[in-house]
């Protein structure tokens, strides 16, 4: 993802890739230390993992001049916190996925799940990614989640199944049930199913090429820099909210 984001960056008038940098200790070509990197910067985009994106987010809250894009998925409620204290010094839009399409979809889908009666529609989110993703389910999945629990008037954590095995009890009513898949190249395919005994319902979205949510990213990064702090998505930079 760093290197689609920079060649979508490259490629984008009114704008300069000012720096590369990785985890601390890290050498490249065209890589700088972070503090350095940091100093050229308006707004720094992270694809990287939790820990990284948090300590990011605590550095740059120290300073309040830099905006920040997290793609980072699979925070802890720990994680959480402090980011959402450091957005209160940083502009900052924090997204599972950066498509348009899905988060069209998740506009979709709050809406069927408000129509769709909890006690005759039954709610599953399938994802498939490549075998190098280390999260599950993936924030596109939990965002889709959020999105149908919205629509019901429920809390996520309340009613979210995300594994069942071996001899389990019947599914109750209103549960969102989670299924992860893992695997070669798969870049992204998420799909919400609501299923009825006469009929199925089936809202989905495949993503072909990374560059899809590096573009949606660097969108991020364009919107991001004219606002105050605080914690944006990319319902925000998409004016989609109502």
């Amino acid at each position: 993802m760093g290197q689609a984001v920079a060649a979508v960056v490259e490629a984008s008038e009114g704008l300069v890739l000012a720096a590369r940098f990785d985890r601390p200790g890290t050498s490249g070509a065209g890589l700088l230390p972070q503090d350095e990197a940091l100093a050229l910067a308006d707004v720094v985009i992270d694809f990287t993992t939790p820990a990284a994106s948090v300590a990011l987010a605590q550095t740059l809250s120290s300073s309040g001049k830099i905006g920040l894009v997290l793609g980072t998925t699979g925070f802890s409620d720990s994680d959480l916190a402090v980011l959402a204290d450091a957005a209160k010094t940083v502009p900052m839009v924090r997204a599972g996925n950066f498509s348009l399409g899905v988060n069209l979809l998740m506009g979709l889908v709050e809406r069927a799940a408000r129509a769709l009666d909890p006690a005759d529609y039954d709610i599953e989110i399938l994802e498939a990614h490549h075998r190098r993703k280390v999260d599950a389910p993936s924030g596109t999945a939990l965002m889709l989640g959020e999105a149908a629990a919205a629509g019901r008037g429920l809390d996520l954590s309340q009613v979210a199944v995300r594994t069942r095995d071996g001899i389990t009890d019947p599914r109750q009513t209103g549960e969102i049930g989670f299924s992860v898949i893992r695997g070669g190249g798969i870049i992204g395919e998420h799909s919400v199913i609501f299923a009825a005994d006469e009929e199925i319902l089936t809202l989905s979205h495949s993503a072909r090429d990374r560059s899809l949510f590096a573009r949606g990213a660097v969108a991020a990064a364009r919107w991001v820099c004219q606002q105050p702090p605080g914690e944006y998505d990319m319902q925000d930079v998409l004016n989609l909210k109502s």
